[in-house]
């Protein structure tokens, strides 16, 4: 009887030991990888580089006004057919060197403005203020 008594406390505390290590397994893998917290300038190429500059300064130059946000800030640019495509060019290689940004494009209905929104995780906010001061502060280039 002893025998089996311990045989059941040995199966219960290896099995608790088993859900403990699978808990542990699971979430140390559950979530995605976060990228390191600066802009990898390595990730895109000189060109790139160049025409990124050129596509933020023509966006700085159409910003018409800022909404801080908890987690970033939006941006509200016209909403014309060209503005649209330098937002959506200037998305598509500032997520390259910068991967940890949220950036969303939205489109306002009845032709109202576009909104373009940089945010993500803790930081983020201060490192936009730091590499986009003069979009934040209102300054115009």
């Amino acid at each position: 009887m002893k025998t089996v008594l311990i045989f059941v406390i040995a199966l219960v505390v290896l099995g608790a030991y088993a859900i403990s290590l699978r808990r542990t397994v699971a979430q140390g893998s559950s979530g995605p990888k976060e990228s390191p917290f600066y802009c990898n300038r390595q990730a895109i190429n000189p060109a790139q580089v160049h025409r990124k500059e050129e596509l933020g300064k023509a966006l700085h130059s159409l910003r018409r006004s800022i909404r801080e946000i908890s987690d970033g800030y939006e941006f509200e640019l016209p909403n014309d057919p060209s503005t649209i495509h330098l937002a959506a060019e200037w998305a598509s290689l500032e997520r390259l060197c910068c991967p940890f940004f949220e950036i969303d494009l939205r489109l306002e209905r009845e032709a109202g403005p576009l909104w373009l929104r940089l945010s993500g995780r803790e930081g983020v906010k201060a490192f936009i203020r730091g590499e986009l001061g003069p979009w934040v502060a209102g300054e115009r280039p």
